[in-house]
């Protein structure tokens, strides 16, 4: 994931953040569903942007929360499937 996706990704989650009245920083490392900073609703608009944004497709894998819970673990995903 270069730098322009990376930081594109990180304004959608903060957005996304702000619609839920949370307005805090967070770091690439934080994770955002499993501590409860973001709903299931999020995570379905999340997978529609990455699919959108980063051409990845979810119908291929067997989806864990761990695959976009944080924005290092969502590049590293969008990482993995660039090189295949």
């Amino acid at each position: 994931m270069d730098n322009t996706a990376k930081q594109q990704l990180r304004e959608f989650l903060k957005e996304t953040l702000a619609s839920h009245g949370d307005h805090k920083d967070f770091s690439d490392n934080e994770a955002l569903f499993s501590s409860g900073r973001l709903d299931s609703f999020s995570m379905m608009n999340l997978i529609m942007h990455l699919e959108e944004s980063l051409n990845i497709d979810f119908s291929n894998l067997e989806f864990d929360i761990s695959l976009v819970d944080s924005v290092d673990d969502i590049e590293r995903l969008a990482d993995a499937q660039q090189a295949r």
